[in-house]
């Protein structure tokens, strides 16, 4: 298959994918009734799901189904022992190859992540096999993590074997895709090294995947917010002159500097796609 453009910036792997232009294999898919979208991989449902409740703050009652298949090969224990490993680019490389990923036409991120939010990884990590309940907030969404298959138990011996990776440090990171929607991430490989490394009371190191915002967005947010940097100077330079004035004007130059530099990588939308028998 076609090699994504790389974008050569200072945080994370931007890769410019051409020439799929989809839906790709995994997928989510839009429901016709207005409920919920659901996930596909190739011709199979992975998900099942409705809305609780009513408003905003609706409850997603999902049941995750068989047959997830990883975007990732095996991984040998002996590739997870090499030194100043850059995951991020490995995974790019296995996304591109694979015929069960979600990639398809637009910017997207590999990020390296070490941490993240109390609670993600512990009352918002969805441990229930196959139903679970997500409470999604209004305007916020779940932000938790959601497996794609059953959780092996802490001494499985697959997870036994990855805990001694996880103490020695030479336990490769989980690939974790952020879906918009729930405003939280699904794993896509890794599930067991998931579990080892909570086993071992560390959270798992992760790569996380995320559909970036098209040039053409990007920049058109970018004129926008140029656009109310502009008035809000204009407003300021009609007050007197002086220190408090001063430090105003340098407050915002900072801050628009700073939304400028963050909108190329900004999460963007993740795409929903007509069921396959529309017209």
């Amino acid at each position: 298959m076609e090699r994504a453009v790389r974008e050569a910036t200072g945080g994370p792997l931007v890769l410019d994918v051409r020439g799929r232009p989809g839906p790709p294999p995994l997928r989510f898919v839009r429901a016709r009734d207005g409920g919920p979208p659901t996930l596909h991989q190739g011709d199979r449902p992975l998900t099942r799901a409705r809305w609780h409740g009513d408003g905003c703050c609706r409850e997603l009652r999902l049941r995750r189904l068989p047959g997830h298949r990883s975007p990732l090969p095996p991984l040998r224990a002996a590739s997870t022992r090499t030194p100043d490993t850059d995951w991020r680019h490995r995974c790019a490389r296995w996304l591109e190859d694979t015929p069960h990923g979600p990639l398809h036409d637009g910017r997207w991120s590999l990020t390296a992540r070490a941490s993240f939010a109390p609670g993600i990884w512990t009352e918002d990590f969805v441990r229930d096999w196959p139903d679970t309940v997500l409470e999604l907030l209004c305007g916020g969404g779940w932000h938790g993590v959601l497996p794609l298959r059953p959780l092996s138990p802490p001494d499985a011996p697959r997870v036994k074997a990855y805990r001694k990776h996880a103490r020695d440090g030479t336990l490769a990171p989980v690939l974790l895709w952020w879906v918009s929607f729930l405003d939280g991430w699904l794993i896509l490989d890794g599930h067991d090294r998931a579990v080892a490394a909570l086993a071992e009371g560390a959270e798992p190191a992760c790569t996380v995947l995320a559909r970036l915002p098209d040039e053409g967005e990007w920049r058109r947010t970018a004129d926008a917010v140029a656009e109310g940097h502009a008035e809000r100077l204009s407003r300021l330079s009609e007050r007197p002159a002086g220190p408090g004035t001063e430090r105003q004007r340098a407050a915002l130059e900072r801050g628009y500097a700073d939304a400028l530099a963050t909108l190329p990588y900004d999460e963007a939308p993740t795409r929903l796609w007509p069921p396959a028998d529309d017209a």
